[in-house]
């Protein structure tokens, strides 16, 4: 036997007090728990047990050992037991890495649908930029992260999940000027409302137009997607945003689509997690969830 059944035999005789008792509670027949208990005193070069015509009992020594080995035993059944009801999603938390405005334009409806499914799994949401979040999946600080693509590093898994397209907004003041298809040059020569630098998203659309040859040098450069919309609502200029997320502005007309002689390429935003580390099964569940809903 291993030195853990050891211990299994050993509590449970202990408890029962009789050989015959703890071979019926362990399945075993009564010659093998008495094996097992010689076992144990041989390599613990220890008498553990009295035997009498009543049964057996503990030692001095015996009782010593029985203290730590049953709360080691029961620390590891209680183990047994969470391991169990993360199996089956009654207890966990789930750690998520997801920026302001696809956590709140995308990702809200998967977690509510989550959390009426599970509600005993708590979340933990930490909000950062693409790059951030695949640092966080990295390090361990966020189990998947809901990221804006295209994205390329090698110890990540990669799973799109729905499509955007990245358009030019605009208010009432530059009405007259882009009435009709208007190509990226004539984008650029206006004041021109993006994103910060370090955004993925800000790196797709800005990448695109270099590769048409054309340079763009923001007039305002901003944290949020919700800001965007609200300059250009002020028309401080033309924004760049994705329509996806501003069909509110968009429906109500409080901003128009500027129609692009060529539209930049859709991409697309979607679930990253380490290759190299099973998801647990709360992630598992979560990913799945969203993946059944692919737009």
């Amino acid at each position: 036997m291993s030195k853990l059944d050891l211990y299994k035999v050993f509590c449970t005789v202990a408890k029962r007090e009789s050989f015959s008792k703890a071979a019926q509670d362990m399945y075993m027949t009564q010659p093998a728990v008495s094996q097992a208990i010689m076992q144990l005193e041989r390599e613990l070069d220890t008498r553990l047990f009295t035997r009498t015509s009543k049964g057996v009992f503990l030692t001095n020594e015996g009782q010593l050992l029985f203290e730590y080995a049953n709360s080691a035993m029961n620390l590891i059944y209680v183990g047994e037991e969470k391991m169990l009801e993360l199996k089956n999603l009654t207890t966990g938390e789930l750690k998520i890495g997801v920026g302001d405005t696809i956590s709140r334009y995308f990702l809200l409806p998967y977690l509510e649908e989550f959390h009426n499914r599970y509600p005993n799994i708590k979340f933990k949401i930490i909000n950062g930029t693409t790059l951030e979040i695949c640092a966080l999946i990295k390090s361990g600080g966020v189990d998947i992260g809901i990221c804006n693509f295209p994205l390329e590093d090698p110890a990540l898994e990669l799973r799109p999940c729905a499509d955007i397209q990245d358009i030019f907004v605009y208010g009432e003041k530059f009405k007259r000027l882009l009435t009709g298809p208007v190509s990226l040059d004539t984008i650029a020569k206006l004041p021109l409302i993006f994103l910060e630098s370090k955004s993925n998203s800000r790196k797709y659309v800005e990448d695109y137009i270099l590769s048409k040859g054309i340079q763009i040098s923001p007039d305002f450069e901003l944290g949020s997607h919700h800001l965007l919309l609200e300059f250009a609502k002020i028309n401080l200029g033309v924004a760049c945003v994705t329509r996806e997320f501003s069909q509110e502005y968009l429906d109500k007309g409080i901003l128009q689509e500027v129609q692009l002689v060529e539209e930049i390429p859709k991409r697309s935003i979607g679930i990253c997690f380490l290759k190299s580390v099973s998801l647990s099964p709360a992630s598992t569940k979560f990913v799945e969830i969203i993946e059944s809903k692919r737009l």
